[in-house]
């Protein structure tokens, strides 16, 4: 954009939901860099609590409504349920407009691949919101893998409890995760972009194959996964992952084991054992002694607005807007975190059956 590091991006709301007002729009509100000038959302009770929190704002009923009347917007920020970020996304970029998105980027890897060559044909940047990456005690554990204290990374396990799905606003639809229409898919398709994209960083690679199991306890109500555990093979290592609804507590434990130690996290709290010495081949009768650190990172996982974690993913952002970095590793990660959902998905239904994952992204 000519000038756009010399004055703060406009920007429009595209969903007005829980994850924008209590994330997003708190984080924008504290940056001088941006400004939200407009607001689309179905819900009149919506466009009314959108108008309170940005009183300089435009509301609008709809996109379509708020791309024809908007002028010298930058940006748009996409948080409406995934079943219609596709097309919302590729209208803002066939505007001419750099797409922020929530996860997942769409629910289906046509419609994401669609739009990574939207986003290289308009030249303008397509950006998820893959913020768990942003999260202090993750970022600590990036650290801990780059230094080398652990060796190379050789498997990872990644487990999310939750004790139910994340409800919407009251005013909307408020169980509309579990409504395949709108949400695509259960857990999976809420929480595997987060999951997915974290075993990318940690194992630096993506994966090759897949192998998928998935539940719904509740299918009288609901017809969404609330379980979904899958093991996925790395040209470095393994990944297993599980996530969960129907968990009697709110929790994330990570463990990160390399060649020379581990790493592991109960929400806020991280231990980092090192190897110390080998003294010989039997580890069993304590031929080898660990070093152990723990220390606790407040990371404010109890929140589920993760407002805390939004302005640094806003930098980054940003950053890809000012060095025309339009499908940059965040946007083709997000287009592999769909694929290997759908993969995902398919092979639960095929009695847990491993797939081979394409891996590359045609034309990009």
């Amino acid at each position: 954009m000519d000038n756009a590091s010399n004055r703060p991006l406009k920007g429009a709301l595209i969903g007005y939901g829980f994850i924008q007002s209590k994330g997003h729009v708190p984080a924008y509100l504290q940056r001088k860099d941006v400004e939200i000038v407009a607001v689309a959302d179905l819900c009149e009770a919506r466009r009314g609590a959108a108008q309170e929190m940005l009183p300089e704002a435009r509301v609008y009923t709809d996109h379509e409504i708020l791309f024809e009347q908007e002028e010298g917007l930058d940006f748009v920020d996409i948080a409406t349920p995934p079943s219609v970020h596709a097309d919302i996304a590729m209208a803002a970029l066939g505007r001419g407009l750099h797409v922020l998105c929530e996860k997942p980027l769409t629910t289906e890897p046509e419609d994401a691949l669609a739009l990574l060559k939207a986003a290289k044909s308009h030249k303008r940047v397509l950006f998820p919101c893959h913020n768990y990456k942003h999260a202090p005690v993750v970022k600590a554990i990036r650290q801990v893998i780059e230094s080398g204290k652990i060796g190379k990374v050789r498997s990872v396990t990644l487990n999310t409890f939750r004790n139910t799905h994340a409800k919407g606003v009251p005013e909307w639809k408020t169980h509309w995760r579990r409504e395949h229409r709108h949400s695509g898919g259960g857990i999976a398709m809420d929480h595997g972009s987060h999951t997915f994209y974290l075993t990318f960083d940690w194992l630096k690679s993506y994966p090759t194959r897949v192998t998928a199991k998935m539940t719904n306890l509740e299918p009288e109500k609901y017809d969404t996964e609330d379980n979904f555990s899958a093991v996925l093979t790395f040209p470095t290592g393994m990944a297993h992952v599980h996530l969960t609804w129907t968990a009697g507590v709110r929790k994330v434990i990570y463990t990160i084991q390399g060649e020379r130690g581990a790493i592991t996290v109960d929400d806020d709290e991280i231990q980092v054992a090192r190897m110390r010495s080998t003294e010989g081949p039997d580890v069993a009768q304590g031929a080898i002694a660990w070093d152990v650190e723990k220390s606790s990172i407040s990371s404010d996982w109890m929140d589920a607005s993760h407002v805390q974690w939004f302005s640094s993913l806003f930098d980054q952002f940003r950053d890809a807007i000012h060095r025309e970095d339009f499908v940059g590793r965040e946007a083709r990660e997000a287009y592999l975190c769909v694929q290997l959902i759908a993969h995902a998905y398919r092979s639960a239904q095929e009695g847990c059956r491993e797939l081979t994952l394409p891996g590359e992204i045609p034309g990009i």
